[in-house]
């Protein structure tokens, strides 16, 4: 009996610690909607056929855009640069300096974007992916 309901003290204090872990939103977005991503630019520097960049289109996340810069050697991404991240608190530069490096890891190993977000940066990895896709998209 004692167990029991401990047991179910147990979870009742787990619930309420879930439920008082709330999301940081800013506005009323929809974290399920696709994010729209601004036209990248076409300021391609050098050659196709060997280094250049394009910078992908800004994604708006209910932290803050996401930009990303993506380097090329012909074909082959040798680097991703961000641009813009979600920065206005300390707590977002934490997550970011963490994320940052596994999602840009992840798409030099990938060459394209269909890397996996990370963990606990959903927002982050939301805007990294959609950008790194447009510029991909505009290096076709």
């Amino acid at each position: 009996m004692r167990r029991t309901a401990l047991t179910a003290g147990g979870t009742a204090l787990g619930v309420l610690l879930l439920l008082a872990a709330k999301p940081h939103h800013v506005g009323g977005t929809d974290e399920s909607a696709a994010p729209a991503v601004a036209a990248p630019s076409q300021g391609a520097t050098g050659p196709v056929d060997g280094v250049h960049t394009i910078t992908g289109g800004a994604v708006p996340t209910p932290l803050g855009p996401v930009q990303v810069k993506v380097t090329f050697d012909g074909t082959k991404i040798t680097g991703v640069d961000v641009l813009e991240e979600p920065d206005s608190t300390p707590r977002d530069e934490q997550i970011n300096a963490q994320a940052v490096p596994l999602l840009t890891q992840e798409t030099l190993a990938a060459q394209n974007a269909n890397i996996d977000a990370v963990s606990g940066a959903t927002f982050t990895s939301q805007g990294y992916i959609g950008s790194l896709q447009s510029a991909l998209d505009a290096a076709k």
